[in-house]
């Protein structure tokens, strides 16, 4: 049975910093590409960041020089950096695993960020 535990959400002050992270297990993590979306309310769900197989990474234009996203594939885990959050940041944000070409396709239950003063 896959499982991916979010972890690292909170309240932040506006200019603060925040790092998620998501442990990934039942499943071989390493042939994965794996993302961090997030969802306002009254929003669609949104692509922050993504990081495949081979490493490379992909940012949403609105967080892009501010978050960060990396993956352990020894420990099975992947993690956000944010820095400079803004406001617009809050949401709940879910981690996300796929493999392309395969059915694959799970989600964390989401941790809730806060940008607020």
């Amino acid at each position: 049975q896959v499982q991916l535990v979010e972890s690292g959400g909170g309240l932040v002050q506006p200019g603060g910093s925040l790092r998620l992270s998501c442990a990934a297990s039942g499943i071989i993590f390493r042939l994965n590409v794996m993302g961090w979306y997030r969802q306002a309310p009254g929003s669609e769900r949104e692509l922050v960041a993504s990081i495949t197989t081979g490493g490379s990474t992909n940012y949403a234009d609105s967080v892009k020089s501010r978050f960060t996203i990396s993956r352990d594939n020894a420990k099975a885990t992947v993690s956000l950096q944010m820095n400079s959050l803004q406001p617009e940041d809050t949401a709940v944000y879910y981690c996300n695993l796929r493999r392309p070409g395969y059915v694959t396709n799970y989600w964390g239950q989401g941790t809730q960020v806060t940008v607020s003063s």
